[in-house]
Order: C-alpha cells, then structure tokens, then sequence
C-alpha cells in the first residue's frame, strides 16, 4: 500500500526553516501572533509522523507536555540516536527501511518534518502535497527548505491565504 505525505512546514520569506544554530525563534515568535496556522486540525489527519534527528531535538525542547504527535507512529531518521532512545519513537538508519516499514503498517497519511527529511522523500518523489506558511520574516541564512534537485518538480498552487500576524499560507500539491 502507499502512502500520501503533506509536508506541513514553516518558513521565513527567503525560504529557510531555521538559522545555522537551529534557532527558530523567528518563527515561533511570530507563530504566537498567528496562532497555529491550522497545524492541529492537519494533524488530525495524519497516522504517521516522521522527522529527522534535528526536528526531534527541537520537538523534545518544547517540553514533555508539548509533545503533540499523541498515540500516532513517530519515526526519527538518524544514524546516530539509540534504537531505545525513547518509548514513543521508531528509529530508521535510511530511508528506504523508513518508507517500506510505513508501508507495511498501513500508513494512509503521512506528516513528515525536518529539512534534510524532506528533501530526501522529495528527490525518492514521495511527497505529495506541501502546506508552507510563510514567516513576515528575511532572515538571510541558515537550513533552506528545499536543498539541490536531480530535476525541476512541477506543482500546482491549490490556494494561497493571507493569515493573522502577516503570514501567508501556501497549498501545493506536487505534479507526478
């Protein structure tokens, strides 16, 4: 069976998803302005969570009681965390055993998180949709969302929204 990925995701309006230290400070303290930009409501939708090792870090700052992934699948992709690192979480050595161990449990719909991720289900053409919400924000360096492509990939823009606190809320769904 496959799975559909939607990539919910912030960025800053010259398309990074956080500094060179991995701060996203810029983000979330404009993100308190706009309010969750639709993230809960997207995350119902979704069986399976994956993220890189990076994005875990991050999720695992945020605090215990802020940990928002429920009793869905979360997969981490790292070489490095410990298999047992923590009770919630799979952890994958590569994509190819990520990918055919959600297929194999079933997932319908899949929320993947953190750059590096991304950018590999992308080039393996295994996103289907993006959601960007654009920060009001240049913050002139740091991890882009989008790295080198072996090809263009073509997308359609679904809708475009205006949303609280200046950012703009991008639907794409990736033409196959």
């Amino acid at each position: 069976m496959t799975f559909s990925a939607t990539v919910f995701i912030g960025t800053s309006l010259d398309g990074y998803i956080a500094r060179p230290d991995n701060d996203i400070d810029w983000l979330t303290s404009r993100g308190e302005k706009a309010g969750d930009l639709g993230f809960f409501e997207f995350l119902n939708s979704v069986d399976a969570v994956v993220m890189g090792r990076n994005t875990y870090n991050q999720a695992l700052g945020f605090g215990e009681e802020n940990w928002p992934y429920g009793t869905r699948h979360v997969g981490v992709l790292s070489t490095t965390l410990p298999a047992n690192a923590d009770p919630r979480i799979t952890v994958y050595r590569d994509i190819d055993t990520l990918i055919t161990d959600l297929e194999t449990r079933g997932t319908e719909h899949l929320y993947p998180d953190g750059g590096r991720l991304i950018q590999s289900l992308l080039r393996a053409g295994r996103i289907d949709r993006f959601i960007i919400s654009v920060a009001p924000v240049l913050i002139g360096t740091g991890f882009p969302l989008f790295g080198d492509l072996p090809e263009d990939i073509s997308l359609h823009l679904d809708s475009a929204t205006a949303l609280s606190g200046g950012f703009a809320q991008l639907h794409y769904t990736v033409q196959k």
